[in-house]
């Protein structure tokens, strides 16, 4: 995709300046970084088999549905941890190994990961926030996010019905967002042949049997409970999902750059980037632990070739130069940044 943003000195001095301070400061030390990755893997993908093995095992339906839960929790966070880098090629030297490994780990929570990365790497990273450019402003007329976005009567409660409206994103995706999108053509070239349409079905099939199928016929429950298992399961982890994904980029502070009539944007590629992302801890290895990345916004979308185990020590960089050069990074907590979108929300109700 061409880059349509506006040209600005001062700012592209800045961006060579803060890669600049990296090249110079980011020590990475490889052999502690393949200790934490494989560490981090081997914890979370060990509870991810206990919590499934534990589904054909326990008898009381109340725990069953807790396990249930559990088990979708934790596949959510080894997606976190683990798809993001494999689609920005950040884990292993090989793309096609990357590759691989990512559409394994999207099959595992039912989406379809290639129709994901080609919006994400050539959309979103391209231009965040931006009408018309980046895929994901395209969520739902349900929610209204953009600045002088259409208006309808409904938007004056999305604060109320928003949360609730949440619950139910990780089903849409999997069972009519991904649909829509193979027979639908894109913009982004990709070749939808006879073997990208047998591996949709294929992972959509397996993702079916093995979370669904195989639980209803041999574990303990009745195939009722197993269904409320996986719907629970669901709910809980698309609100989750969603506000996590949201608060990155859709809190008070973040920023909606605009396009003149030929389509170029009114900013900078690096004020685009900065003004339009929102961190959540930056600093803390705790939190870059368990959400793996998606709390440093910013310097995944300024170092995207970056794995997110380094993004608390760019932080500490990118903060401190763009501090230095009085701009102000978007950053709550996590509880503040869920209260933050929400206040956001409350804002857009009104035309």
């Amino acid at each position: 995709m061409r880059n349509k943003h506006i040209h600005i000195e001062k700012d592209s001095k800045l961006l060579k300046d803060i890669h600049k301070q990296v090249e110079e400061n980011l020590v990475i030390d490889k052999l502690n970084f393949k200790i934490k990755i494989w560490s981090k893997f081997v914890l979370y993908f060990s509870l991810i088999v206990l919590t499934y093995w534990l589904l054909y095992i326990v008898t009381n339906p109340f725990i069953f549905v807790l396990v249930f839960v559990s088990y979708g929790f934790l596949s959510l966070l080894l997606a976190f941890n683990f798809a993001h880098d494999f689609s920005h090629n950040t884990v292993f030297k090989s793309k096609r190994l990357n590759n691989i490994c990512f559409d394994c780990i999207y099959t595992l929570v039912g989406a379809h990961a290639q129709s994901w990365k080609q919006r994400h790497i050539n959309s979103h990273h391209h231009a965040p926030n931006v009408e018309a450019y980046d895929s994901d402003l395209k969520i739902s007329t349900l929610i209204r996010v953009i600045p002088n976005s259409s208006y309808y009567w409904f938007h004056r409660y999305q604060h109320i019905y928003a949360s609730f409206a949440y619950t139910t994103y990780s089903l849409f995706w999997i069972f009519i967002k991904d649909f829509s999108i193979l027979f639908t053509k894109d913009e982004y070239n990709l070749k939808k042949g006879l073997k990208y349409h047998f591996v949709f079905f294929i992972q959509k099939l397996f993702y079916i049997g093995f979370i669904l199928v195989l639980p209803i016929i041999f574990s303990d429950q009745q195939w009722f409970i197993v269904l409320i298992s996986f719907l629970m399961m669901h709910l809980l982890q698309s609100l989750f999902l969603l506000f996590t994904f949201f608060m990155t980029h859709h809190v008070e502070k973040t920023e909606y750059p605009t396009t003149d009539k030929n389509g170029y944007i009114n900013t900078s590629w690096l004020m685009n980037q900065v003004k339009s992302s929102n961190d959540m801890h930056p600093f803390s290895n705790t939190a870059n632990f368990i959400l793996g990345g998606f709390n440093n916004h910013i310097a995944h979308h300024l170092f995207p070739h970056y794995h997110h185990i380094h993004y608390p020590k760019l932080n500490k960089i990118i903060y401190r130069v763009l501090i230095e050069n009085n701009i102000e990074p978007n950053q709550t907590s996590y509880i503040g940044g869920v209260i933050s979108h929400l206040k956001l929300l409350k804002k857009m109700s009104y035309e």
